[in-house]
């Protein structure tokens, strides 16, 4: 018997990078996929590609869409500075539906390939306030995803797989390096440069150094200070 196959969004970030051992690990036959949304930490798409290389996905997609054409987040639009230092409430680098959108296309890919395992890097514990993180959020887009589907009306189910959404940054990173996740792979920063040197302050970047800070574990992301 074949493995189980499984639609994998890989960002480019150590959260996503640990998803996709995880699946591996779990005995599933990966596609990877990846967004090119207008994102202005551009860097992560290359991460992405090292990631999925490098933890044997058997196929690794990247598609691009136009949410940068909309605005409205700090990763989309450079007129609104990335803040630096922490913010209260949901940041301004909330980009507007975009996880909707990213499990939407990952569905559409997982029913034509015939998996029905989507596998996504979310965490309600150490991340920013967005969302579209949440468990209800994740629960919510199941029951679309068996609602909106040939698949699903026929009888055969979705899951949308969210390992770490009870993982703190600490806990993620422990996890990734228990499955050989080299993490010099990831970028986690948004605002990477181009080389992928990670700018040491904004939110992604203070809780990836708290993370591996409280992981006891060398850092080795690239800071640009």
């Amino acid at each position: 018997m074949s493995a189980p196959k499984a639609v994998v969004l890989v960002s480019g970030g150590l959260d996503s990078a640990t998803v996709l051992a995880m699946a591996r690990a779990a005995g599933r036959e990966s596609y990877a996929l990846s967004f090119d949304y207008g994102q202005r930490h551009r860097a992560e798409l290359i991460a992405a590609k090292r990631v999925a290389e490098g933890l044997g996905a058997v196929e690794h997609r990247t598609v691009s869409i136009g949410l940068g054409g909309f605005g409205g987040s700090a990763l989309t639009d450079t007129a609104i500075p990335v803040p630096e230092g922490g913010t209260s409430g949901i940041p301004v680098t909330y980009v507007p539906a975009r996880n909707t959108v990213f499990l939407s296309l990952a569905l559409g890919w997982a029913e034509v390939l015939g998996a029905r395992e989507i596998h996504i890097g979310v965490n309600a514990i150490d991340y920013s306030g967005y969302p579209d993180c949440r468990p209800d959020f994740i629960a919510a887009f199941e029951r679309v995803a068996n609602l909106a589907t040939k698949a699903g009306v026929e009888g055969e189910s979705f899951q949308i797989v969210a390992p770490l959404i009870e993982l703190s940054k600490s806990g993620i990173i422990t996890a990734g390096v228990a499955l050989g996740v080299d993490f010099g792979w990831t970028v986690s920063c948004y605002q990477a440069d181009e080389e992928g040197r990670a700018c040491g302050v904004c939110d992604s970047c203070r809780l990836r150094r708290a993370g591996f800070a409280e992981a006891a574990i060398v850092d080795p992301t690239r800071y640009q200070r």
